[in-house]
């Protein structure tokens, strides 16, 4: 069975210079196939190793509730930047638009969030 893809967005966007320790979302997919959707994130961060690096990213509607978290298991110290997917992401309908914000293991949730509009 082949199954149409339809890309959402594609959203390219890099930190202020000023916030080197936090994970920057440099880019995002979103592809609806059938019900469901897969979000793949490139990040970059100054991983160090098992003490310093990007942990995970999840998926926010427009008021903040999550929709999907991606643990990220491992540092990427010589992997840098990086793109990893989360698929079978069910949203609500009528989802215009969704938030993505990535952390890392020592200093948590970035400040920033990314805002990826979808096409109905």
């Amino acid at each position: 069975m082949i199954r149409a893809t339809l890309i959402a967005a594609t959203v390219a966007l890099t930190a202020p210079s000023g916030q080197a320790a936090e994970p920057e979302i440099l880019e995002v997919t979103a592809e609806k196939a059938g019900m469901v959707w897969r979000v793949s994130v490139t990040l970059k961060h100054p991983d160090t190793g098992w003490g310093h690096y990007a942990d995970g990213w999840e998926v926010l509607d427009t008021r903040g509730t999550r929709l999907g978290l991606r643990t990220l298991h491992h540092p990427h110290v010589t992997e840098q930047p990086f793109t990893r997917s989360l698929t079978g992401l069910s949203l609500p309908d009528g989802t215009r638009a969704i938030l993505v914000r990535a952390r890392c293991s020592k200093d948590g949730w970035a400040g920033e969030t990314v805002r990826v509009p979808l096409s109905p």
